[in-house]
């Protein structure tokens, strides 16, 4: 997993409310088994103007031009700006992937559904909880300022504004401690190979019919 220390990005200002995992990934989407290849569906329904399906060419999709990702001026967007309860619905740990491929680092918005929050955390993606009413003003500015960037800094856990201005969020220490160290729960478990093989080995030998040796 991709640490997460500091970052500054283009933000994008998705501005509607409950945005669900269906809608962020399409359930048709889900068929593969593989963790990659979602970030070209993302927002599949609010992109295009057409139904997708999997193995369409995209590049030959009719685009929609009103959907905020498909504007130029939000290209190369890296921080998504969302509104309450971001992510309901469906527990699919897709939509986080989805979010990553397509090159999302953070979401800032008032609140999350809970099962995509934590999601969002084993994925290396910062889902950042501020106010209601400083999410409406990073709305405001996002649109309008051509260009309008926002510097995340996980360690002081601050949103530093153009203006130089700071929001400060919460995170959880476990939560921080992992996205830091880019460290999912197979980075952590690996923490501890020495102890794993250790236990292994002495449990062969206690046991050696495990391996297919004579029971003693």
């Amino acid at each position: 997993m991709q640490a997460f220390t500091t970052h500054k990005g283009l933000v994008a200002p998705l501005d509607r409310e409950n945005v669900d995992t269906d809608l962020i990934i399409p359930k048709q989407f889900l068929k593969s088994i593989q963790r990659t290849g979602f970030g070209p569906n993302l927002f599949d329904e609010l992109r295009y103007l057409d139904h997708g399906e999997p193995g369409m060419d995209n590049s030959k999709r009719p685009v929609n031009p009103d959907f905020v990702l498909n504007q130029p001026r939000y290209k190369g967007a890296s921080v998504l700006l969302a509104r309450k309860n971001f992510g309901c619905g469906s527990s699919r740990e897709h939509a986080p992937w989805a979010l990553v491929q397509f090159g999302f680092r953070a979401i800032i918005a008032p609140s999350y559904a809970d099962i995509f929050f934590n999601n969002s955390f084993k994925n290396g993606l910062l889902p950042i909880v501020l106010p209601e009413l400083q999410v409406a003003r990073l709305f405001d500015e996002a649109k309008a300022f051509v260009g309008y960037q926002l510097l995340i800094d996980l360690e002081r856990q601050v949103v530093v504004k153009e203006d130089g201005s700071e929001l400060a969020f919460d995170v959880e220490p476990f939560r921080k401690h992992c996205l830091l160290n880019g460290l999912d729960e197979i980075g952590l478990t690996l923490q501890k190979a020495d102890k794993i093989r250790a236990f292994e080995a002495e449990r062969l030998a206690r046991h050696p019919w495990i391996a297919g040796g004579p029971a003693l």
